[in-house]
């Protein structure tokens, strides 16, 4: 399995962003940079995290329209 990215609270201690339970990752860091903005650090997934217990960014209601990879021309 390739390395898997995390999104992080910009913040001390900062939680990582979940959905229903579980760690919201994705294998490519400069997509989730692409996608995302605010207050957050990708970071790469913590090894004390097992698989099971995180869930793919495309999995995510918010961004299963996206096809993956991103093709960035699609976006303005």
């Amino acid at each position: 399995m390739s390395r898997m990215w995390a999104i992080q609270e910009d913040r001390l201690h900062g939680q990582l962003l979940s959905y229903g339970g579980k760690v919201l990752v994705h294998g490519d860091r400069a997509e989730l940079e692409f996608l995302l903005v605010g207050n957050i650090r990708i970071i790469p997934c913590p090894p004390s995290i097992p698989p099971e217990q995180t869930i793919e960014l495309r999995f995510h209601p918010h961004y299963s329209h996206h096809q993956f990879p991103l093709d960035r021309s699609q976006y303005r």
